[in-house]
């Protein structure tokens, strides 16, 4: 078989995984604190048939063998990208569906093909809800870079009562998550927080309760938590500062709120902060941006939302695009106009990059790639590059 330079990069991703500061795990995670666990290869992929997903089976040929158009434009070039640690897989758009009507078939397939090709090396599927978070297991499944949470977003806390047994759901939670930490695919709590834009879904003092029982749960499976906090910051660090004994780590994601917020955040010594498309839509978010130190910072896409649009502050500094149709003119080679997807979280870190007057993109990749492993991934881990980064030497900020 000959390989191009994009094939033997695609080759190279796949069986080898990017250069990075930690290397690339065997998809498994197990929590084995303070362990170092040596380099190892991903494993040849293993697709599971599932009957939500019809013909997933198929992500490897398209990963190994993308059409033209599945590729990046050649602005953009095929390297490394920090993975993305927030797509929301279980959403209907991935699945066809838009505003109740159905487009075309589920793509999930060539979505992660697209990522793949543009140098994704894993996806953090988000839950949202007891059912959502037991989707997003099935998904992780699929293929040995898809990983997910479990938990309840702060606008569907109403779940605890309307299940009609508050604890009982809390269980089914902690069961689930046992479930999929032994399958070594959950490697977060949440989506848990506050969210005061949306208080028409769940009023706050229901939010707050189970924003604060969620610690519960992280604190028994011994993960990190995937946070959300939305205009809502002095009573989200009320509840954190209450709750700093059985925090064991974190990324607030989507982060859109002031310089005061992110102050409070990083206060935290365990707390990363996570932006995507909506974090960069204005110069005062970029010049909020600029404050998150890289070595505290992730990238993500929210995918199917929050993407990087032509009006957005951060556009400027965007150099990669895919072709996209519109979903009335859906094909399995393009990007859909309007729908977010994980490979443009290459746009994510570029604007990242560009905001902060970063030339080496290369080297923050490597660093946001390893901020990524230190809270989700320990057992990959490379000790000298996390003594390196900690010391601050790793990507300095302009």
């Amino acid at each position: 078989m000959q390989l191009g330079p994009l094939g033997f990069a695609l080759f190279f991703q796949t069986r080898i995984g990017p250069p990075s500061l930690c290397s690339a795990g065997n998809g498994v995670h197990r929590r084995q604190a303070h362990r170092q666990v040596p380099p190892l290869p991903l494993p040849p992929h293993r697709p599971v048939s599932s009957p939500l997903y019809p013909g997933l089976t198929l992500c490897l040929h398209l990963a190994l063998h993308p059409p033209p158009s599945l590729v990046p434009s050649p602005s953009a070039a095929v390297a490394s990208t920090a993975p993305d640690i927030a797509v929301n897989f279980t959403d209907g758009m991935f699945k066809g569906i838009y505003h109740g009507k159905q487009c075309h078939a589920a793509d999930i397939p060539a979505v992660l093909a697209r990522a793949w090709a543009a140098g994704v090396d894993r996806i953090i599927v988000t839950g949202g809800s007891l059912k959502e978070s037991r989707e997003a297991l099935q998904i992780a499944e699929t293929d040995g870079r898809l990983f997910c949470t479990v938990g309840v977003h702060p606008t569907r806390c109403g779940e605890f009562e309307e299940s009609g047994d508050p604890e009982g759901h809390f269980q089914a939670l902690l069961a689930l998550a046992k479930e999929g930490l032994d399958k070594g695919k959950v490697v977060a709590v949440g989506e848990c927080g506050l969210d005061y834009d949306r208080l028409q879904f769940c009023p706050a003092d229901m939010q707050k309760k189970y924003f604060e029982k969620q610690f519960e749960l992280a604190e028994a499976v011994k993960l990190p938590m995937f946070l959300h906090m939305r205009a809502a910051g002095e009573d989200f660090c009320e509840i954190m500062t209450r709750n700093l004994h059985r925090f064991p780590g974190g990324v607030t994601h989507s982060f859109t709120d002031s310089a005061e917020d992110r102050d409070r955040l990083l206060s935290f010594e365990k707390m990363f902060i996570g932006v995507n498309g909506c974090s960069l839509k204005t110069n005062e978010n970029l010049e909020v941006l600029r404050g998150i130190p890289v070595e505290r910072l992730m990238i993500e896409t929210d995918s199917p939302y929050c993407d990087i649009r032509n009006t957005h502050a951060g556009s400027q500094y965007v150099k990669s695009v895919w072709p996209s149709k519109k979903k009335e003119k859906y094909e399995p080679d393009s990007t859909v106009k309007g729908r977010n997807e994980p490979c443009l979280v290459r746009q994510v870190l570029e604007v990242v990059a560009g905001s902060k007057g970063i030339s080496d993109i290369e080297g923050l990749s490597r660093t946001l790639y390893h901020n990524t492993c230190r809270l989700f991934f320990p057992q990959d881990l490379d000790a000298s590059a996390n003594a390196q980064l900690e010391s601050g030497t790793a990507v300095q900020d302009c």
